[in-house]
């Protein structure tokens, strides 16, 4: 019983380092270079801690070691394959909410500052939970308040607008 617990209090001191010290943890963890990120310091320390504490539960219930090493195993691994899934995941990231100029011709957004005929003004744009300010330019002076729509991209921080068509 007691080796359960060891190796379960391992498998949750693993999962504490892993939360402190991050990718420096899973670096050192490289050595294994098994699965990529499915394989992670997360991953390792929810198979051991499930493992340990599923099997002296299993232990306890059945008085058989095969049979709480078997129960251990099989927690382990549920445990271990998800925190792997949710590590690979978290360590993906995705860019998907970030805001790219590129993408915003043909969006609706309002006018900030107003638009001279000649100069910039601003307007703001919501994408993906982000509200965003640009420098905007368009053929026409365009009042405050006004919404336009996104024509073309100038450059990284300013576009070129035209009002909204009701």
């Amino acid at each position: 019983m007691i080796t359960f617990y060891v190796i379960g209090g391992i498998g949750i001191a693993i999962l504490l380092l892993s939360i402190v010290l991050g990718d420096l943890f899973d670096g050192a963890l490289s050595f294994l270079d098994v699965g990529g990120d499915f394989f992670s310091s997360a991953a390792l320390g929810g198979f051991l801690g499930a493992f340990g504490f599923a099997g002296a539960i299993g232990l306890d219930a059945t008085d058989n070691v095969t049979a709480a090493v078997g129960i251990g195993f099989v927690a382990g691994l549920a445990v271990g394959a998800g925190a792997g899934l949710v590590s690979a995941q978290l360590q993906r990231g995705g860019d998907e909410s970030n805001v790219r100029t590129s993408t915003l011709t043909g969006r609706t957004a309002t006018v900030m500052n107003a638009i001279p005929d000649d100069g910039y003004g601003e307007v703001t744009i919501g994408v993906s939970g982000h509200i965003t300010k640009l420098n905007a330019r368009a053929a026409e002076p365009i009042p405050a308040g006004t919404p336009v729509t996104i024509t073309a991209v100038l450059s990284a921080t300013s576009v070129l607008v035209a009002r909204l068509e009701a």
